[in-house]
């Protein structure tokens, strides 16, 4: 969590843990507790930012028209909400991740799948690769507190509750497994340099291997990204995340360790574009 000059409290998504059994056989869940604990943090100086801090009015001036996904290309607004839409991805990068979204409401949703994804990814929990992400994907206004919460945050028993080594790798003959993979976007708030998108994820974690004490399971989330327009992109401001909405479980038979960490070593992830 971190704080901006003017603006609200910043949550990115923590480790947690999942629930590969359904509800009638919940197991616990380090990677939420952890989220439980830095929630309660963030309440605090949450409440005590609001009352200092007066109506925040984002950077810049408006350099191109807002437009709907559905409408800015692609096939146009006749098409079907789950057909793809929309301009190509992007082809520029920053800090190994995609950047020069458009200044449109596609562009907007684009760019919240993109950093749903970096920041739920393996390289969250090296702290080199950790730190180049949130730099990539933040206001320059949040990133410092952020670094300092996140650092704190992905160390210690976090870790170890995930059966990680201490510097965040897995132990030897295991292949830990940390994707985000986007269902869906919607934008909720809009204005020309301030979005509110929400991203409808489903991710994998845990730790694929023989004799993994925490096997590779699914789950269902929702995160909401408040984007501002800084230096020409979009930038995560602040976030938060929520559970579901989580379709019924299928009764295909579970991969083997070894199917899932051949599966995740040798398909790639996506740019995602609306």
């Amino acid at each position: 969590m971190s704080l901006g000059q003017d603006g609200p409290p910043t949550r990115t998504r923590m480790p947690e843990g999942h629930n590969p059994h359904g509800a009638a056989a919940r197991r616990p869940q380090p990677r939420r507790t952890l989220v439980t604990v830095v929630g309660i943090v963030v309440l605090l100086i949450a409440a005590i930012a609001f009352a200092n801090r007066g109506h925040h009015n984002a950077a810049g001036t408006a350099t191109g028209s807002t437009t709907t996904g559905s409408t800015s290309g692609g096939k146009g607004a006749g098409a079907a909400p789950t057909a793809p839409t929309g301009e190509h991805p992007v082809t520029g990068q920053s800090g190994g991740l995609p950047s020069g979204f458009a200044h449109t409401e596609q562009g907007a949703q684009s760019a919240a799948a993109n950093y749903a994804v970096a920041l739920g990814g393996v390289d969250m929990f090296n702290a080199a690769r950790r730190h180049q992400i949130v730099a990539a994907v933040h206001d320059p206004a949040v990133v410092a507190r952020l670094q300092t919460d996140l650092d704190r945050a992905y160390s210690g028993a976090a870790l170890k509750s995930l059966g990680l080594n201490n510097d965040g790798t897995a132990p030897g003959g295991l292949t830990f497994v940390s994707r985000t993979v986007p269902v869906g976007t919607k934008v909720t708030a809009n204005a020309a340099d301030a979005m509110t998108v929400e991203v409808w994820c489903t991710d994998l974690v845990g730790l694929a291997g023989q004799g993994s004490t925490n096997p590779v399971s699914s789950a269902w989330f929702t995160t909401t990204e408040k984007l501002v327009w800084v230096g020409g992109d979009w930038k995560i401001e602040s976030s938060s995340q929520q559970d579901g909405p989580a379709p019924v479980s299928g009764d295909q038979r579970a991969s083997t360790a070894d199917e899932i960490a051949g599966a995740v070593r040798d398909y790639g992830g996506f740019t995602y574009a609306r």
